[in-house]
């Protein structure tokens, strides 16, 4: 499905861009940075033009052009729209560092595929290495990325991209690693005897976290570290994929499996 194709169950709601407001909505905001600049320069938007806003709760509303200033957007309350129902098991992308712009690629598509929340890992076999102010300005922009993804497709929540952290300080997280209601998977070009569908189909949890290496993948002492943790190892099949293939591969498993992908 592409360009203007859209399921008409879905409204004329879905084919408006999709705001995030900071704040609660109320009958009267007003948009500033750089989403007013987006709608009053890009999208041109007029006085009377409708837009949906989704708000820190995960509210959405429907909303009229009232105002367009030279820094700010104002908009005007028309409706709430009913809540949308959320993933019963949230995902979660543990993602080891891709060169070039894999990276950017990986977070656009993780948000598509939705993905709660990205963690960009460093392991042994990553090929680019960020100082501290690299990684910050890394994380701003994928970040970034997120958000404007979320925007275009019409998520009603942002996903977020954590920090640049090593492996071995993430499997110290225990909100990740170890708790009872959370299931880690890691993809091992090594396994050979464990599928991700057998594996997900075993598992009954309302968070699932999902590892995918870089490039060069695990090597034997993380993939051992990751089980310790409490990951299981799976495999995605005989084929060599790319790191980005892989992601967006396991990913696309795991929501089809959760039934994340049915309209409800």
């Amino acid at each position: 499905m592409g360009g203007d194709d859209y399921p008409p169950q879905l409204g004329v709601e879905a084919l408006m861009r999709r705001l995030f407001y900071a704040g609660v909505l109320t009958e009267e905001i007003e948009i500033t940075g750089g989403d007013a600049h987006h709608l009053a320069r890009v999208m041109r938007a007029q006085i009377g033009d409708e837009v949906v806003v989704a708000d820190s709760d995960g509210q959405t509303a429907r909303m009229r052009v009232s105002g367009i200033d030279r820094d700010a957007v104002r908009l005007h309350l028309l409706e709430y729209l009913a809540p949308e129902v959320s993933a019963s098991t949230e995902v979660i992308l543990v993602q080891a560092l891709l060169k070039g712009e894999k990276m950017d690629f990986v977070v656009q598509k993780a948000v598509e595929l939705g993905a709660s929340a990205l963690y960009p890992i460093e392991t042994e076999h990553v090929v680019v290495r960020y100082d501290a102010k690299k990684a910050a300005a890394k994380s701003a922009r994928w970040q970034k990325i997120a958000d404007e993804a979320a925007k275009q497709c019409g998520r009603s929540a942002l996903m977020r991209v954590a920090a640049i952290a090593p492996l071995s300080a993430l499997l110290q997280d225990a909100d990740l690693f170890g708790a009872p209601d959370t299931a880690a998977v890691f993809c091992y070009e090594a396994e050979r005897t464990q599928s991700m569908r057998t594996v997900l189909r075993s598992v009954d949890a309302r968070r699932i976290v999902l590892i995918v290496g870089a490039e060069g993948g695990f090597s034997p002492a993380e993939a051992a570290a990751i089980q310790a943790a409490g990951a299981q190892s799976v495999s995605l099949g005989r084929l060599i994929l790319r790191a980005e293939t892989a992601a967006l591969a396991a990913l696309s498993v795991t929501q089809y499996e959760l039934g994340n992908f049915e309209f409800s």
